[in-house]
């Protein structure tokens, strides 16, 4: 039930971004990759854990700094931000314990990370090749 609330959920985000106009916007994104980083801070702040809030908020960070990077750079680096997300939240409990965590949001938070990385790279990439001057073998 997970993926499949995962992939509406990611459906109805980049589809309010296009119809609303935010995903013109270049940072509309990165502050969705700020905010889904943030979510596990959240969930370690509410188990109470120190060492687990140091460990969330230090991978936070990195998704933070990638979320900047790609807004100064370029959109490329935030849909590999949120398509790393998503693997991260697959191997997450691997990694760290976090108590706070409901069991079926790291597979919901990866599916909403995958779609919108994918989905953002599309968007891109669409948007790359429609600024493009003409070439010779296209005709132009």
């Amino acid at each position: 039930m997970e993926y499949f609330a995962g992939i509406i959920v990611a459906i109805i985000i980049a589809a309010l971004a296009s119809i609303l106009g935010f995903d013109k916007d270049k940072s509309f994104y990165p502050v969705i990759l700020i905010i889904i980083a943030v979510f596990y801070v959240l969930f370690a702040i509410m188990s109470g854990s120190i060492d687990t809030i140091i460990r969330e908020s230090v991978i936070a960070f990195v998704f933070i700094i990638v979320a900047i990077t790609g807004a100064k750079k370029t959109v490329f680096i935030i849909a590999f931000g949120l398509i790393v997300h998503g693997i991260f939240d697959i191997f997450h409990n691997q990694f760290i314990t976090n108590t706070s965590v409901p069991a079926w949001w790291p597979m919901f938070c990866a599916i909403v990370d995958i779609v919108l990385g994918t989905w953002v790279m599309y968007l891109t990439k669409k948007r790359s090749n429609k600024s493009l001057p003409p070439t010779a073998e296209s005709g132009g």
